[in-house]
């Protein structure tokens, strides 16, 4: 890419429109993909791209009966564009930190989905945040361990609800919760009407059971090495779906099947044996940009927890 082929003048309002226009196509695939996700037709974000194209005096992307790619040139725009929109939210996230109200975004993420009792908890920690600042704009989402690990220590997020077994370099970790997990299986599955001593080890270890996605203590792994794991389920909701099939058994906390427990859909078998701790920890990047949004939620969650913040 050559000098004089950039954008010759500081970069306008109307760049940066094209520019996102630029990267939705890009992300979505093409023209028409992106039409839903931009809110304007086909025909209007070849316009853009035309005259993206045209101001910059390059070939960006490629469109025709081969479908939609990018060229060198292309693919060498749309990370540079990439970085140019994270050093403007990076720039916005600091100027929300200069006054004296806190303001801009403030992202809590949870891997799983919580239960009743974790839920009014992690209410009052809102309701806390809301009432001493009230210009923030909280962000409550759900997504995988690995995923919420990369947007903790890219300062993508503040804060985080996931189990901690597996502890990495750059996060700091807090115990925030600890509660047996059970096995269990539902209504339709063959054990269901057998007592526990009539389910003897061959007959778990012959059964198709879910394994749980994560790495987990050493107790954890021990049970799960004892079952024949031909299923994968992450997420405790969808694992209740699995294991209400009939088809599976699995591990489950009983705060998250208490009502399928109450109705008889659900029930946990040989509960002194089969059983290992489900550990919450509450995470936050060591050194984060944003420490005093950081220190904020933690102070929330410590009295909302009863923790030693």
């Amino acid at each position: 890419m050559s000098i004089n082929s950039i954008i010759p003048k500081p970069i306008t309002e109307y760049d940066l429109r094209l520019l996102r226009i630029f990267t939705s196509v890009v992300e979505h695939g093409g023209f028409s993909a992106a039409e839903k996700a931009l809110g304007i037709t086909r025909s209007t974000i070849s316009v853009h791209m035309s005259n993206l194209e045209t101001r910059m005096k390059l070939k960006l992307c490629l469109r025709g009966r081969g479908g939609f790619s990018l060229t060198e040139d292309g693919q060498l725009v749309y990370h540079a564009v990439i970085a140019l929109f994270d050093s403007l939210n990076d720039f916005s996230l600091l100027v929300g930190t200069l006054g004296k109200e806190l303001s801009g975004e403030l992202v809590i993420l949870c891997a799983d989905l919580l239960d009743r009792k974790r839920q009014q908890k992690l209410a009052q920690v809102i309701e806390s945040v809301s009432n001493s600042s009230p210009n923030l704009h909280i962000v409550l989402d759900g997504d995988s361990i690995s995923n919420i690990e990369k947007l903790l220590l890219k300062d993508k997020a503040h804060i985080a609800i996931f189990p901690g077994y597996q502890q990495i370099e750059g996060l700091h970790y807090v115990p925030l919760s600890s509660e047996p997990i059970f096995l269990c299986c539902g209504k339709k599955h063959t054990f269901y009407n057998q007592v526990d001593t009539q389910i003897n080890n061959n007959d778990l270890a012959t059964a198709n059971a879910i394994h749980p996605g994560i790495d987990i203590d050493i107790d954890g792994r021990e049970q799960l090495q004892q079952l024949n794991l031909s299923a994968r389920a992450y997420q405790f909701d969808t694992r209740k779906a699995m294991i209400l099939s009939g088809k599976y058994i699995g591990f489950m906390p009983q705060s998250y099947i208490q009502q399928e427990l109450n109705a008889g859909d659900i029930r946990i078998i040989q509960p002194s044996t089969r059983t290992y701790k489900f550990n919450l920890s509450l995470v936050n990047k060591k050194t984060p940009r944003e420490s005093t949004k950081v220190e904020l939620l933690r102070n929330a969650f410590a009295t909302a927890f009863n923790l030693e913040n």
